[in-house]
Parts: structure tokens; sequence; C-alpha cells
């Protein structure tokens, strides 16, 4: 489905080829790749693995010397197919390093399935690019090792015997749950859906996002060989059910939905006719709900969500235009490299593009668009208007437990935490880092955690070059 994007504008027939066959034997090593870091670090959504091959393949056929290259490899099963074959000697692969340090020793010593397998999101080069400590998806501790002590595979062994309940099963809780599970706690995670992932399990399903699926199936594996961690899959649990459970210790991990208001970026209150009749969500469309044409996208959220769902549609035979309130599509996607991308795709898929406008009302026939900077308004048909413009925690059941709580005597019966997107709705990578931080600091003293500082702080003794924080 993506291939024409990556083969557009490269080659390495013609002088390509022929460079490196006139020097073949000079070099001690061939470390070989393509253009810059936008193909060279491109995401799943757009490159498969391996997707480098078909230019560097030729390279170990014309010299005797030792051949590096990449290509987004990150299964270990590519990665031995790719030796085993011929096609390089050494294969370079920083995105999966970062999403599991100890990838080579796991593949060396038959632990396959224990690798927290890279999802290709990039996250890692938006936070690079944005000259802040990095991040990555798949795995929370990545910049924690100093800051915060923590360790990618090592976590320290529970400090009480007191269990766990946890409520969802989105990439928070999966990442708590796995994690408490590795510390030796008792952990029962309840979902209401058939299927656990939240709002990764979605993701996964959209054009190019397959591989997200990862951040799931990883942990899911995990979970599934650790005795002290059941999951109930189908299981809803209000407030009456989690008093009845018994568990004094409850982490509620039920993500966010998005707002059916148009509330957003770009307006701080309701758009006129929302919500309403003909106005759904991305969650609306995932259930299936039934979608008329001409379809309208109101994208004021500026990351994947409403181009992805403009190219679902589209490839189902919807009649899609995708409305922005930025002066491009998807432009947070600059951030992971993939902007560049999603744009002229969209463009040649059929998806029709209105930038630079917001969204002022919609009657049920139509939506009515005024421009940026000069106010002019224009309407368009619409029968279906989505809105991706943010989201809210779903937190009435923490409120309502908090205020039932509040009128009892006794104060210390129950406690109750929120994580991930039903704090604070943000990226995975957010709700996968707070999952693991409550994991963490379970039974950890008030004051006793600390964060490594690396920095000279002047007037202290000797300069130290690190101070210690809470």
């Amino acid at each position: 489905m993506h291939e024409f994007r990556v083969n557009a504008g490269l080659t390495s027939d013609g002088e390509g080829r022929e460079v490196v066959e006139m020097l073949a034997e000079h070099p001690d090593l061939w470390d070989v790749n393509i253009s810059d870091y936008r193909s060279d670090s491109g995401t799943s959504r757009f490159f498969p693995e391996g997707s480098q091959e078909q230019y560097t393949d030729f390279v170990k056929g014309v010299t005797s010397k030792p051949v590096v290259g990449v290509g987004r490899y990150t299964s270990p099963d590519t990665m031995v197919s790719t030796i085993k074959r011929g096609v390089l000697d050494l294969i370079g692969a920083a995105r999966p390093s970062i999403a599991d340090p100890f990838l080579p020793n796991k593949i060396d010593t038959g632990r396959e399935d224990e690798i927290r397998e890279c999802i290709g999101c990039n996250i890692c080069r938006a936070t690079f690019k944005a000259c802040s400590p990095i991040r990555c998806t798949q795995n929370p501790t990545m910049g924690e090792e100093y800051r915060r002590g923590w360790h990618p595979d090592r976590i320290a062994a529970k400090k009480s015997d007191e269990p766990v309940l946890i409520i969802g099963s989105g990439p928070a809780g999966l990442e708590c749950a796995m994690a408490l599970g590795d510390r030796g706690y008792d952990v029962t995670m309840a979902e209401t859906r058939t299927e656990p992932g939240g709002h990764i399990a979605q993701a996964a399903r959209l054009p190019g996002f397959a591989a997200w699926g990862r951040v799931r199936d990883y942990r899911m594996t995990r979970i599934e060989k650790m005795a002290n961690v059941q999951v109930y899959m189908e299981s809803c649990m209000g407030q009456s059910e989690i008093i009845e459970f018994g568990c004094s210790r409850v982490v509620l991990a039920i993500g966010s939905k998005w707002r059916a208001d148009g509330v957003g970026r770009s307006n701080i209150t309701a758009i006129d006719g929302c919500p309403g009749p003909g106005v759904l969500t991305p969650e609306d469309v995932f259930s299936g709900v039934k979608i008329s044409d001409p379809v309208i996208i109101f994208d004021d959220e500026h990351y994947y969500m409403g181009g992805a769902l403009a190219e679902k549609l589209t490839n189902e035979g919807h009649d899609v235009t995708l409305v922005k309130t930025a002066p491009e599509p998807c432009v947070w996607a600059r951030q992971t490299d993939e902007h560049h991308m999603i744009t002229p795709h969209l463009h040649e898929i059929g998806v029709k593009i209105i930038v630079s406008h917001n969204l002022c009302r919609f009657d049920g026939e139509e939506v009515h668009l005024q421009f940026a900077y000069r106010g002019a308004q224009q309407s368009l048909p619409c029968q279906t208007l989505i809105l991706t413009t943010s989201r809210t925690p779903n937190r009435a059941l923490y409120d309502k437990m908090l205020d039932d709580i509040s009128r009892t005597d006794d104060q210390t019966a129950l406690s109750i935490t929120r994580i991930g997107d039903c704090l604070a709705p943000g990226l995975t990578a957010d709700a996968i880092y707070g999952g693991h931080r409550f994991a963490e600091e379970l039974d950890t003293p008030d004051g006793a955690v600390t964060v490594n500082r690396e920095r000279i702080v002047l007037g202290t003794p000797n300069h130290s070059s690190t101070q210690r924080e809470p």
C-alpha cells in the first residue's frame, strides 16, 4: 500500500552503484543507507521492515569487505534472515535498541519473545528534534536510567503483600499490570471490552498502523505468563463492583474520550450544532456507526488521527473532506518525520483538503467554515461530521468514588489512583510512562522518591554536578 511513497525519487541505479563498484575494495567497511533522516528513519506507517534492502542488496555482491546497513529492522526473525541471506554482515538498529537495549542479548540467548519490539512511531525522533530528553513509546525507562534509577529489564521487588486492582487494559493499564507483576504483586485487571489494548487496539486498525499493536501484544504476552496477574475481559466494574471486590488499592486506567462538542485548540466553547445529529467522534467510527456522505473531518488536533481517519474512510469509498485549522494537514507529524509523506498521500488517494479554516457551525446539512486570516466564510454540504479536536479523561467513576469516600468516616479504606489518559490525555508514550511510574513507586514512602539532575549547582560543596530533588 505504501511502497510507492518509499520508492518515489530514490534509486541506487546508475552512478550510485557505479561509485560503489569502483571503490569496492578500498574501504575497511561499507556502511550503506539512503537519503536523509526522513527516509533513513522512516515510520512504520510508511516504511515496511527492511525497506532499504531494495537499494542496498547489491553491495555485498561487488565487495569482499563487511557491509553494514539499516532499514527499520525490528523483528529478530527479519534480522537473522537478512544476515543469513547475505544481504548484510551487520545491522544497525538505533530505534530498536532504544525500545530494547538488550535486543542482541535476547536474540543470542533465545529470548526473542521478551523483546520490546520498536513500533516505528518516531516519538524518539520527535523528542530528539525538540532538544528534550529522548522518549520511547515501548520503553518507558528510556532516559530515566540515571534520573530515576529505572532499569529497562529489572525492577525492585514488592514492598508489601497488598494486591492491586486495575480497571482498564489500555497502554497505561497493561504497562502498570506487567510492571507490578514483575515486582511480585498480585494484580487483577478488569476490562469492559472484548479485547485488551484500549485506544491502541483501535489505532492499530488504521491504514499503516498495524505495528502499533505491538504495544498491546508485547505486554499481553508477558502478562499471560505471570501467575500473579489475572486479566478478566468483558468485565464491567462500577463503583459497587469495585467495593464488593474488596481490594484496597484501585488504579483507574480507563482512558479518555474524544470530545463531541468541538472544543480544542481553536475553540474554547462548543461549536454551534455540536454535539448533535450527524456528529461523530473517532470512537463512533471505530464502533461501526453508519456513515453517510459527504463526510467532513474537522481536525484541530494536528497529529495522526484526522488524516488516518480520512485515509480509512476514503479507502472504504466515502467522499471525504479534511478541514484543518492549521496551514497544513497533520502538521504535528513534522516532529515524527512523516508529514512530508502524509500530505501528498492524502491528495493522491482523493481526500479533499481545506486548510486554515475553523468550523463555525453545523446545521445537519452543511458545515459553515471561516478562513483564519480574513474572516471569509464558506459552506460545504455535509451529512457526517467527524471531530478530532481534543479529548477529556473518563473521570466520572473517580469523582463519584472520591465523593462517596469523603462522606464516610474511614478515609483510608480505599486508595484510588488515575493513570494514563484517565489522568491527562496525551501520547501513548505518556500513558505507558504513567503506568510504569505508578508501578515503580508503589509503596515508596512520601518524600522518598528522588530525581537526579545532571547540572552544576553553584554554592554547594565541591560544586557537585549531581543534585537530588524530590
